[in-house]
This record gives structure tokens, C-alpha cells and sequence, in this order.
């Protein structure tokens, strides 16, 4: 609890500033939430979406895609060591098989298992904001974004610019962004590459990630554009501890490879757009790192898609429409040569009401060569009661088939069950949005009734886990959300912005007699970030981020950490950045022990066409 207290002065001391006379509020930039067929303005939208802007990617002390959204509310990422290399994210309480990963609307759902959601072959440099919907998104994404999804968008340049970093730190902290917008006539590109590595906080944490990114557009006329993107990523790290305590020595490879080509034509009052998308996942990974003949798995995955998105605004509102086919296949030593095709069509209308009041209400139907078909309705309400001020309320239902891990799996620790059943849900939501110059803030109440929830269970220490249906769980929770953006005073020392949230998640799962759970009892409970940023003149920006985490199971734990900007925006520039400051000894997931305080620092460069 002198956590909670730690962190309310930490903001508390800030507060001052929202008296200073000299001090003007920013009005926040209004931003359009890209759902692939519809677009919403964000002050709009009857969700709770959180949206992590490119200033926000430069200046929070994180190094990777997963550590950023460990800041963001309601977010649950439990890494396994750090620099990205690997976590689980799961969103109110869901498990990270329940949370659905995209780039640019593209779904990045791997059929062997959602340990592979957030590779993401994308580098922090190549991204231009990232969109968190909360809640059911079935109705909008289809299966796997049962408790929320995740879009990470890229920009295609306007003129050229040049990013690039070099840092190094502890624990043989070392790597480098690079990031080129080379637009020509009508053709605009986008390039970026990363490499991170160390060698490891504890024994056999070492790791080398490497990310290449590249996106081209092409303007055919002015209503038609081409597309294309090709991305690939590299992971090996020691894996000490990530799946099983018994074999410190484990160790994985893992390549990921995405290609995808799209059309996009706009006119008038008319949008489609028809995309074409390849990704393969391939992952080697040993009990003992020096002894493949002990353990081996070797699981190659592909996913093939076709997508027609398009909307048509009418007289009486908006109307969205979409297909899509997919096709899922892997070829596993251990899970064997298996395929699956899925179809889905989306069909949804939005109208305004009583000039202040707007609906919106769809379907996903989505057809399983194992399961059949599967519907997924749900529907949205908001009403602007200021113009300042809005309330929604929403309901949509989700769906998750098994993964091929699920079902098939066979090793020491983890054994599949091809009974299993796919998992259900019915989920409610009802807030309040502020918007009023500076200020952005949110309540929230959410409700998640889950039937046949998937989870893995053991009857004692010396057997293995095995997924399990459990019959019925409901996860319940309130989220509260404040940020403040200020602009310059006339003072030296200028206050930035200031952010705090509360999330708190009551899930009724209890473990059955003779039965021990391994995920769903270490969702959040409480969770509670708190933000601020302070710049001196134009040249030092200083970010300080704390996080008091508690799950149902593990102890809790506070985080502090800061990040120094020195000339960000200049064409060179430095930072340094200490994680957690307040030395804690904490777990986030299994049993990898996670660093005590730690720190790195580089330069920066930024060049730009004027």
C-alpha cells in the first residue's frame, strides 16, 4: 500500500502546475481510429480505446513494442526478460491466447500458440501510433480478438527523414534503430531496421532480436492506391526458466515473415479496400540449449489471407461491409502436418440520432472447417451530453478456436487435449469520456462472462499441464483514466503532461478441488500507472513512469523508471533512461526472475527535408 501512496505524491507534486496563471492547456489532435472498414474519430468512438502516440514511443523509458504497453491501462504484459524478447499480453484479465496483435489491420494470430502474438517485425522506429481497443472485437476483427486488439500503424512518408540511434547499457546492453522515408514522385517508402542484444540479466538471459521493415505506396489516381509490405524479424534467446523451471538451459530461435499487397480506392462517398497477406512464423526450441537431441520442437506455420473491406455513406448513415478467407497450416516434429480454412463476412450500419446521439450494430460470421459457422453480433450506443462530454455503452460477443498447442501438444512439462472446446463470451461495457482542451478522462465499467474458458491446469506438481474447459468464469472491473497536457509557460521548467490510471479486475474462477491453474488466476487485479513529464527550455525532457502491479496470485510489486531526452528533436541528440529505479526483485511470468535497477543511454539522429 506505501506503494499506492508513493505513486499518488509521486503525481500529487505535479498538480501545482494546473494553478499556474501562466500555463494554457493543449487541445489534444483529434485522431481517427482506423477499423478497416469504418473510421471514427477517437473523441467518437463508444469504446475504451487507449492510443499511444509517436511522442509517447520516443520518450517513455522502454525499449520495445512490450515494454510500451506495459504503461498502458488495463494492459497486463508479463515479459519474460527484457528487450521484447518475449511476452504475454493480455487485456482485462484475458490470457494472452485472447488478445488479438495487428499491423495496419493486419492479423498477426499464429495457429501453434499466442506465445507468438507480439513478434512483431516492426522496430519502435517504424511505428507511428499504436491503438489499444479494449473489450470485444470480434464483431470487428473476427476470432482471437476476444478480450481486445492491438494495431500497430505505420506512416508512409511525406519527405525525407532520416532516424537513427546507437545505445548501450547493462547486462551487455547494445543496439541500434535506423529508420528512412524516402518518398519519389508519386511513390512513398518507408525502410526500418533495428538490433537489440545482451548478454542476459541472470544465467542463459542472453538474447539477439533483429527487425526489418520495409512499405512502399504508389498513387495510381487520385482515388487508387497501391500498397505493398515486407517485414521480417529474428529472435534467439536463452530461456532460462520461460516454460519450465526443471530445465534452465532451454533455449529458442524464432523467424518471423510477413508480406502483404493492397488496393485501396476512395471517391465520393465510397471506400474499398482489397488486401492480400502472407505471414510464417518458424521456431526451434530446445529443453537443453547445447543438446537438440534431448528436446527438440520445430513448428513452421503459415497463414494465407484474402480480405475485401468497404463502406458507403448514406442518407442514413454509415454502412460497412467485408469477406475474408484465411487459411491456417503448420508443420511440427511434435504437432504434426495439420490445416484449417476459415471464412468470415462482416456486415454493421452507424447512424447519428437526436443530432447528439449515434449507434452502431453489426455482425462478424465467421465459418471453421472444424467448428462450422460461428456468429459474433454486438452493438454500440453513445450520446454527447456536452460537447466536451460523452457516454457510451456496448456489448459484443467473442469467440477463440484452440490452438494447434492446445490440442496437440506432447512434452515433459505440457501435454495437449484434443477434446477441448473453443472458448465463448458475452461482454458488456458503460463509460463516461471527457475531452475539454488539455484534458482527456475516462470511466469505465466492463463485465466478461466466459463460458468454456481454456486453461491450463495439473493435479499436482510432479504431473503436467494440460488445457482444461471450465464451465463458466465472469471478469468484472472498473478503469480509471486522466491525462493533462499542457502547452509552454513563460517559465524555464515547463510542465509536459501528467497521466494517472486505476484498473481493477474481480474474475470468479476458483480452482477446482485437486486442480492447480497456471494463467487465468494470475490476471490483474489492481493495477495502477502513473506518468509525468517535465522539459527544461527547449533542450531536456525528462518522463518518469510507475507501476504498482498486483495479480491474483503473485505478490505485487512498484516499478519506477525515467528516461532523460537531451535535444530529441535536434538533429543530434541524447538520452538516458534507468529501469527500474527502485530496485524491486519481482516475477511477471513462470519463473524468470526479472532485473533490479538497471540502465542504458545513446545518441540519436534526426534528419529531415525542410
Amino acid at each position: 500500500m506505501n506503494y499506492f501512496i508513493f505513486t499518488f505524491v509521486f503525481i500529487g507534486l505535479a498538480m501545482p502546475v494546473l494553478g499556474q496563471e501562466d500555463s494554457l492547456s493543449l487541445t489534444l489532435e483529434e485522431v481517427l481510429i482506423k477499423e478497416n472498414r469504418m473510421e471514427i474519430p477517437f473523441s467518437k468512438s463508444s469504446r475504451n480505446i487507449h492510443v499511444i502516440h509517436r511522442k509517447a514511443l520516443e520518450t517513455t523509458p522502454a525499449r520495445s513494442l512490450q515494454e510500451m504497453l506495459s504503461f498502458t491501462p488495463g494492459v497486463d504484459v508479463r515479459q519474460r526478460g527484457v528487450g521484447g524478447v518475449q511476452a504475454d499480453i493480455g487485456i482485462r484479465g484475458g490470457s494472452f491466447e485472447q488478445t488479438l496483435m495487428l499491423i495496419n489491420g493486419i492479423k498477426l494470430s499464429d495457429p501453434q500458440t499466442g506465445h507468438h502474438m507480439v513478434n512483431i517485425p516492426v522496430p519502435l522506429a517504424g511505428i507511428r501510433r499504436i491503438d489499444v481497443l479494449k473489450g470485444p472485437a470480434s464483431r470487428i476483427f473476427g476470432q482471437n480478438a476476444y478480450a481486445g486488439a492491438i494495431n500497430v500503424i505505420t506512416e508512409l512518408p511525406e519527405t525525407y527523414n532520416l532516424h537513427a540511434n546507437l545505445y548501450g547499457g547493462d547486462f551487455g546492453m547494445r543496439g541500434g534503430t535506423f529508420q528512412l522515408g524516402m518518398p519519389m514522385g508519386k511513390v512513398k517508402q518507408n525502410l526500418a531496421v533495428s538490433h537489440d542484444a545482451s548478454d542476459g540479466h541472470w544465467y542463459n538471459s542472453d538474447y539477439a532480436v533483429t527487425n526489418i521493415f520495409y512499405e512502399g505506396g504508389l498513387a495510381l489516381t487520385p482515388s487508387q492506391e497501391v500498397k505493398a509490405m515486407v517485414a521480417y524479424a529474428n529472435r534467439d534467446f536463452g530461456a532460462n526458466g520461460f516454460y519450465s523451471s526443471s530445465f534452465p538451459d532451454q533455449w529458442e530461435s524464432i523467424q518471423t515473415t510477413l508480406a502483404a499487397i493492397s488496393h485501396t480506392f476512395e471517391h465520393d462517398q465510397s471506400y474499398v479496400q482489397t488486401r492480400i497477406y502472407w505471414r510464417r512464423n518458424q521456431d526451434e526450441f530446445r529443453l537443453r540449449r547445447n543438446e537438440p537431441d534431448f528436446f527438440q520442437n520445430q513448428h513452421s506455420t503459415d497463414v494465407m489471407a484474402l480480405e475485401i473491406n468497404g463502406r458507403r455513406e448514406l442518407a442514413i448513415g454509415t454502412l460497412g461491409m467485408g469477406l475474408e478467407g484465411r487459411k491456417e497450416q503448420i508443420d511440427s516434429n511434435n504437432l504434426g502436418k495439420r490445416d484449417r480454412t476459415l471464412l468470415g463476412a462482416f456486415l454493421e450500419h452507424r447512424l447519428e440520432f437526436a443530432e447528439k446521439g449515434d449507434i452502431r450494430a453489426g455482425v462478424y460470421s465467421n465459418y471453421y472447417s472444424e467448428y462450422g459457422w460461428k456468429h459474433f453480433p454486438g452493438a454500440e450506443i453513445g450520446y454527447q451530453l456536452r460537447p466536451w462530454m460523452r457516454t457510451y455503452a456496448n456489448f459484443g460477443s467473442s469467440f477463440r478456436i484452440p490452438t494447434y498447442t492446445d490440442l496437440y501438444y506432447s512434452g515433459p512439462t505440457n501435454i495437449g487435449n484434443e477434446n477441448l472446446e473453443p472458448e465463448k463470451a458475452l461482454s458488456y461495457e458503460g463509460g463516461i469520456k471527457i475531452f475539454k482542451k488539455g484534458l482527456q478522462a475516462e470511466m469505465v465499467y466492463f463485465s466478461r462472462r466466459t463460458t468454456n474458458l481454456i486453461e491450463w491446469a495439473r493435479p499436482d506438481t510432479d504431473s503436467p499441464w494440460q488445457p482444461q474447459n471450465f464451465n463458466e468464469v465472469v471478469f468484472q472491473g472498473l478503469e480509471l483514466g486522466l491525462l493533462y497536457a499542457f502547452t509552454s509557460s513563460t517559465s524555464s521548467v515547463k510542465m509536459q503532461e501528467i497521466s494517472l490510471s486505476y484498473n481493477f479486475i474481480d474474475a470468479n474462477l476458483v480452482e477446482q478441488e485437486g486442480q492447480e491453474t497456471r494463467y487465468s488466476l494470475n490476471a490483474l487485479r489492481h493495477q495502477l500507472i502513473g506518468g509525468l513529464q517535465v522539459s527544461y527550455e527547449e533542450h531536456l525532457e525528462l518522463t518518469a513512469k510507475s507501476r504498482y502491479i498486483e495479480r491474483m496470485k503473485l505478490d505485487p510489486y512498484f516499478l519506477l523508471d525515467i528516461r532523460l531526452d537531451i535535444n530529441r528533436l535536434k538533429k543530434v541528440g541524447f538520452f538516458a533512461e534507468i529501469s527500474n529505479l527502485s530496485n524491486t526483485d519481482y516475477i511477471e511470468a513462470g519463473t524468470v526472475q526479472m532485473p533490479g535497477r538497471w540502465a542504458r543511454g545513446g545518441l540519436t539522429v534526426n534528419l529531415s527535408e525542410k
